[in-house]
């Protein structure tokens, strides 16, 4: 197995794997509610949304193929400025099973204009990210895209992202392609 896609577990106190646990489930329960509030929306208030996303990449350290899969929801709490989560797996692709799933807490900013229907939204986004399997690493994510709204309800989310890992400072290159729904 690939040293990058091992999360050797950490010798830290139970306390600490305690206080990620209710993170994770913290964020699991966001999760669940944000596609339920956007599910509760009128056309005219296109606030929350959720998406699903398949994500081919590769790795800084020696630029193996990833594939990186999950889901999230996100929501806007001021104009532009967002909030949202998500869950997945990442790993590479020439053996899947020995990847690892990854959670992510971000801020964003999409870049609306205020009262129209826009169809085509550019956003960028980051925050936190946790890779976990046995043990768990911290880390971070950067990265940006669109979101071309089709319908009322449906859409395409095109981005790049780049989540960094604390497992030999490692980072994991992708493009997403996924659909939106509200």
């Amino acid at each position: 197995m690939d040293t990058i896609y091992r999360l050797r577990a950490n010798r830290s106190s139970y306390d600490g794997k305690k206080a990620i646990t209710q993170r994770l489930l913290l964020g699991m329960c966001f999760l669940v509610l944000v596609p339920a509030m956007a599910a509760a929306q009128s056309a005219d208030d296109r606030r929350a949304w959720g998406y699903g996303f398949v994500a081919p990449g590769s790795t800084s350290r020696d630029n193996s193929a990833t594939i990186h899969f999950g889901g999230g929801g996100e929501g806007l709490i001021h104009k532009g400025l967002g909030v949202g989560v998500e869950i997945g797996y990442l790993g590479p692709a020439r053996s899947l099973g020995e990847g690892f799933g990854i959670f992510s807490a971000n801020g964003s900013y999409h870049f609306v204009k205020p009262g129209s229907d826009q169809k085509l939204v550019p956003f960028v986004t980051g925050g936190y990210s946790l890779g976990f399997r046995t043990g768990f690493a911290n880390g971070g994510n950067f990265g940006g895209g669109v979101q071309y709204w089709a319908s009322d309800r449906f859409g395409l989310r095109l981005e790049f992202r780049d989540h960094v890992l604390s497992i030999g400072n490692v980072h994991f290159y992708e493009f997403r392609a996924g659909i939106s729904f509200r």
